[in-house]
């Protein structure tokens, strides 16, 4: 179907991974796109989801809607990782089948692959060992989608694919200290020492893990490219294929913010999965590679920060 013509849904267009996905369509020249805010379409509500898609009748879907956070936010609210992330993408997956979707692509994580995988993990490791505790919930409600879609395919012949993605991070990134995940909770937490001229800024853990890292508009690259071409995989996993110890990371985030003082890292914190390195060979085998390095995403990342922060300031300075 022609780029001008097909008609794109982008479930979670407003979250990180779905406004970069939509930025990417736009620059190739997608035209029809459906983005609902959320007060317009509740995906949790199986009855309004299948309205939606019988009147609106998509082409393509792009399944990034879900509840997203980090270790401290999943440990404290497991129902909500479970529950949520199970009725959001069953609601779409069923509707996007009922009403005779081409494609769609659901948005996996990393996560969903045992604690003490094979290192880089391959997409056949899926299920061959127990998960890593702190991030279960969230792990089991994202499993459960990628074999939902898989059965739809094996079923029906539906052309439903999942995308793996490593640790992201870049515009539109949560930056709140309870929910967010590490590289963002890093750029504030050394942001605001360097504003409250710190001694030091605490790091949970040991900074021993090691993790890896992909900026959101490569992996939106990624996703585009594989509903645009003829992949021959029910699963792709699209990681960078570099990791970094969280120690390493927290020194690479103070340099590029400019933060001065003291590293200490709070070993009564949980470490998470000691390594999370994804074979990202599938996907580079379509052609794609990651084209922003760490150290400049992150630094395009800050500046977005400052941004942000910066309009948040002005609004809060309007209303009072």
């Amino acid at each position: 179907m022609k780029t001008g013509l097909a008609r794109v849904f982008v479930a979670g267009h407003r979250g990180m991974v779905g406004s970069a996905i939509r930025r990417e369509l736009e620059r190739k020249g997608y035209v029809h796109l459906l983005t609902p805010s959320r007060h317009e379409l509740n995906l949790e509500n199986q009855a309004a989801v299948q309205q939606f898609f019988d009147r609106e009748r998509p082409d393509v879907v792009y399944l990034a809607a879900a509840k997203v956070g980090g270790i401290l936010d999943n440990e404290r609210h497991p129902v909500a990782y479970l529950a949520r992330n199970l009725l959001i993408q069953t609601n779409v997956i069923r509707a996007a089948y009922e009403s005779g979707v081409s494609r769609l692509l659901f948005l996996g994580s990393s996560c969903i692959y045992p604690r003490l995988a094979p290192q880089p993990m391959r997409e056949e490791h899926l299920l061959t060992g127990p998960l890593e505790s702190t991030n279960e919930a969230y792990a089991i409600a994202k499993i459960a989608g990628v074999k939902l879609c898989e059965a739809y395919r094996r079923e029906f012949g539906s052309c439903f694919i999942s995308a793996m993605p490593t640790n992201l991070y870049g515009q539109g990134d949560n930056y709140d200290l309870e929910s967010s995940h590490v590289l963002p909770a890093l750029i504030r937490k050394f942001h605001e020492g360097k504003l409250a001229n710190a001694s030091f800024v605490t790091v949970w853990g040991t900074g021993q893990a090691l993790r890896e890292f992909l900026h959101v508009d490569d992996l939106a690259r990624a996703c585009v490219q594989l509903m645009e071409g003829d992949p021959d995989h029910a699963i792709y996993n699209i990681g960078s294929g570099e990791e970094i110890s969280i120690a390493e990371l927290a020194r690479l985030v103070a340099r590029i913010v400019g933060y001065e003082g003291k590293i200490k890292f709070d070993l009564s914190r949980p470490d998470g999965t000691p390594r999370k390195l994804l074979d990202s060979s599938r996907m580079r085998e379509l052609g794609w590679k990651p084209e922003i390095s760490l150290a400049e995403g992150i630094a395009m990342t800050y500046r977005q920060f400052l941004r942000e922060s910066s309009a948040l300031q002005r609004l809060t300075s309007a209303l009072s």
